[in-house]
């Protein structure tokens, strides 16, 4: 496969799951963390980052748009709840776990 159509592909792909979350908005980001290791807040990370990589001025908010369809704010104010406390204290084991890794 050439590499145009594997970017191509790969992009296709992400727009799927940008659907995808968008279609389940239910599903919240420390749920996706808990179980993934990563939510929409790490894809506007890392889309952020590939635009500064390519020399595109991007702030957090606007990359944050992309990911989310709508302004930040607004998709909290829609879509997400508060947290279990069983999804808090899951949330806070994996991040003192992955802190502890790195510190070694």
């Amino acid at each position: 496969m050439d590499d145009q159509t594997r970017t191509e592909l790969e992009a296709a792909a992400f727009r799927m799951l940008l659907a995808h979350l968008d279609a389940r908005s239910d599903v919240q980001n420390i749920d996706m963390m808990n179980l993934t290791g990563f939510c929409r807040n790490c894809l506007s990370r890392w889309y952020q980052e590939a635009a500064e990589a390519r020399g595109i001025d991007m702030d957090k908010e606007a990359a944050r748009e992309i990911i989310y369809g709508m302004p930040y704010a607004d998709w909290k104010a829609r879509h997400q709840t508060e947290a279990s406390t069983e999804a808090q204290a899951a949330f806070d084991a994996s991040f003192a776990q992955n802190v502890s890794r790195k510190a070694r």
